[in-house]
């Protein structure tokens, strides 16, 4: 999700509602990682909020004072982890300290939902476009479980197409994909399956640098309450 789900549209959980129902139980266990902000607790309770309302078994992982031993287990016994938004680079550091890194791929290769929002979006991604550094945009190296490059809030920061386009045009990012605020694009085994949102103008695109020329080609994403 380039940006919506229960932090940013508490009262539109079409996008939470989509990821549910890709996952192989019909009630599904969704476990929210809030591992990219100071705040944990705060997100932390809003998913428990917004989950609650549907059909799940919601939980979550603490990297502070967690009782859970074996983590490898833990998220591979997951029918979806979700991730939530927040710094990119701060939650990736403290991802491959604790091994998550390896543990969330194992996961997602034993049939495991991944999803997130913005961070939670970016993480997948072989890079991203982040602005986890101060007055900058800059290329992270990502989990790379899905090819290219992904960059969030598309069309709700300003700054965010321009910079991507400036990167791509020095070549310092990959070609791949930009999601505006409510539009989150669907991958299966790694390739891309569709595009959705939960605001009927929210758009996701592809975006290359062809030749030194930016190519951002709009893909049809479909409004999920149409």
């Amino acid at each position: 999700m380039g940006g919506g789900g229960f932090s940013m549209e508490p009262e539109n959980p079409l996008l939470d509602q989509y990821v549910v129902k890709q996952a192989r139980q019909t009630k599904p266990s969704v476990c929210f990682l809030p591992h990219a902000t100071d705040d944990a607790i705060r997100y932390t309770f809003k998913f428990f909020k917004a989950f609650t309302q549907l059909d799940v078994n919601p939980t979550h992982l603490s990297l502070f004072g967690s009782e859970i031993v074996d983590l490898e287990s833990f998220l591979i016994e997951q029918d979806i982890i979700y991730v939530g938004g927040g710094n990119t680079k701060s939650m990736m550091a403290l991802w491959r300290e604790w091994e998550l890194d390896k543990f969330l791929r194992n996961a997602y290769e034993n049939g495991t939902v991944l999803a997130g929002v913005s961070a939670g979006a970016n993480c997948w991604f072989d890079q991203c476009s982040t602005d986890s550094l101060p007055g900058q945009f800059t290329v992270l190296p990502c989990l790379g479980i899905i090819r290219g490059s992904f960059c969030p809030h598309y069309d709700g920061e300003t700054e965010r197409r321009p910079s991507l386009h400036q990167l791509l045009s020095e070549d310092k990012i990959t070609s791949g994909y930009a999601a505006d605020d409510g539009a989150a694009v669907h991958f299966i085994d790694g390739e891309f399956a569709c595009a959705v949102s939960s605001r009927p103008h929210a758009k996701v695109y592809k975006v290359a640098n062809v030749d030194g020329q930016i190519i951002e080609e709009e893909i049809e994403t479909q409004y999920l309450d149409a």
